[in-house]
Formats: C-alpha cells, structure tokens, sequence
C-alpha cells in the first residue's frame, strides 16, 4: 500500500468507533488498521489517495480529521510553527491593543490581515503605529496570561526527542516568542522587533518586517542549515501570512485556519487538538512525550 489515511477523532467531542474504521476501511479497500490511540487516532493503508468528498460524505458531521499521505517519510525531520492561535490561543497584537484600550479598533484589521484581505507588512506597521506610548510594563502583562494550545507540548516534545529540529517562526514580535520558545522547548525562534525609548513602545517596528515571503524563507534556510530535504519538513499555521511556508513544507498543515489558508493546504486539523499532528506522521500515542 502506497499510502496512509489516517483518522483523528476530536476526542472532547466523539470517539472513533469501530464501526466507522470499518465503513471508511471498506470504501478505501483499506489494508489492516493500526489502531494509534484507542477511540482516537487510526492509520488506513490505502492503495491510492481516496477522493476527499467521499470520505467527507461518510463522515458526515462526525468531528474527525482526515489526512492522506505517502506511506514512507512520514515522520518529518524539522518543525516550523507559527505562534498566535497555532501554538497559542490568543493572538498578542490583540491582547496589547486591549491593554492600549483600542482592542476592538485592531482586532478587525488583524482579522482581515488574516483572512488575507491586507497586506501583512502594512497591516502590522499600522497597528504597531496605534500601540505608541503603551508602557512596556502591559507587554510583561500580556505574556502572563498567554496559553499554550492543548496538544502543543505534546507535538513538540515528542518531535524533538525522535531528532527533529522545532522553530518558532512568528509574524508576532520576538518579545513574546523568546518566552513561548523557552516555555514549550522549540530550538529556535524568529519574529519581529517591537522598537521602545526603555519605558513606552514607539510605534514602530524593526525593519524588514517578518511577513510570508520571511517565514518561507526561514524554512528553506533552516533545512538547508541541517541538511533536512524539504519534503522532510513540516509547517503549521491558520493565517495568510502562513501560507507560502505551508506551501513549502514537505507537509503543510492549517490548524483551524481561517477560509483562504483551509482551501489552500493540502493538510488540515478543522476538528482536533495538535497531537493529530502527531498521529498524522504516525505516530502513536505510546511514543508521546510532554
């Protein structure tokens, strides 16, 4: 069997019963499963990728993600992930305008930078420019209260205890990626610079900003840098701004991304936490780490 359809229940919301392994297995002339986690997570053999509407039409409303891919060369040998709602909940532009008091004010040019509807460079340029004179003091506030996605530290240990390089790379600013990066264990982070006089942001931002073009280009050099094949490398996001880096990657994956990333991968996780990442390389839930 040339390839792999791998099921991945939103366990808070269903489990993957055998039934439906048997009615997916039966419509794929599937080989034998192999159960990842119990309820959760299973791999299909299949001879050849099966059309994505029909499975869909199987499944139905069920909250199960699917992925399909070549048998061999699952395991992906460098991470890439963005940061805000990917690796965290909360996007921090957001939190420092709520802070600021306009957060209504540039949350909806972040959602429409998001949905690719502005240009990334000048849409932050704009909202940094609106953060002028905050007190760097709400920048240690919003860091506080910043959470990790659930399955985050689970899909980044688990990665790099089987050799996989992990990176950071955010069109967010490298204030808070340094702390998230040291937090959850990624090698490396990269983001932009917000620019301070000591005591109040200035509005400004260090140039070049870290934009699409940025981020793809920081995959390339880091698996060069280790001699890692593309096809060898995985990316994970939810914005515009991700997907030329989702486009690169050996495997790219939109997690509960907004329309224009969701169409655009060839991978998504609509329904699960960040471990399906995990299952979708093959992995089982016996060889997760935290």
């Amino acid at each position: 069997m040339n390839y792999v359809l791998t099921l991945v229940a939103d366990r808070a919301a269903t489990t993957l019963d055998a039934a439906t392994v048997a009615e997916i297995a039966d419509a794929i002339r599937a080989g034998p499963a192999e159960i990842l986690s119990p309820g959760e997570a299973v791999d299909l053999p299949c001879p050849a990728p099966p059309p994505p509407a029909a499975i869909a039409a199987l499944l139905g409303a069920r909250p199960i993600d699917v992925f399909c891919l070549p048998s061999t060369g699952r395991r992906k040998r460098l991470l890439a992930a963005d940061m805000d709602s990917t690796i965290i909940t909360a996007e921090v532009i957001d939190e420092l305008a709520a802070e600021a008091g306009i957060g209504a004010e540039i949350a909806a040019i972040t959602a429409r930078s998001m949905a690719g509807e502005i240009d990334f460079a000048t849409a932050l340029r704009d909202r940094v420019a609106r953060l002028r004179d905050t007190r760097l003091t709400a920048l240690d506030r919003v860091a506080a209260r910043l959470r990790a996605t659930e399955g985050a530290r689970e899909l980044i240990a688990t990665m790099r205890a089987h050799g996989a390089v992990t990176a950071l790379i955010s069109g967010g600013f490298t204030f808070f990626t340094a702390r998230i990066a040291a937090d959850l264990g990624f090698a490396a982070h990269f983001a932009n610079r917000l620019q301070d006089d000591g005591q109040v942001l200035t509005g400004t931002v260090a140039e070049p900003v870290l934009d699409r073009n940025a981020k793809e280009r920081i995959l390339r050099e880091l698996a060069q840098r280790h001699a890692i094949p593309l096809a060898e490398t995985m990316a994970i996001g939810d914005g515009a701004n991700d997907l030329a880096m989702l486009a690169t990657a050996g495997l790219g994956i939109a997690f509960r991304a907004k329309p224009v990333v969701a169409d655009a991968a060839r991978a998504r996780i609509t329904h699960g936490t960040l471990r399906a990442a995990l299952f979708a390389q093959g992995y089982r839930l016996s060889e997760f780490r935290e």
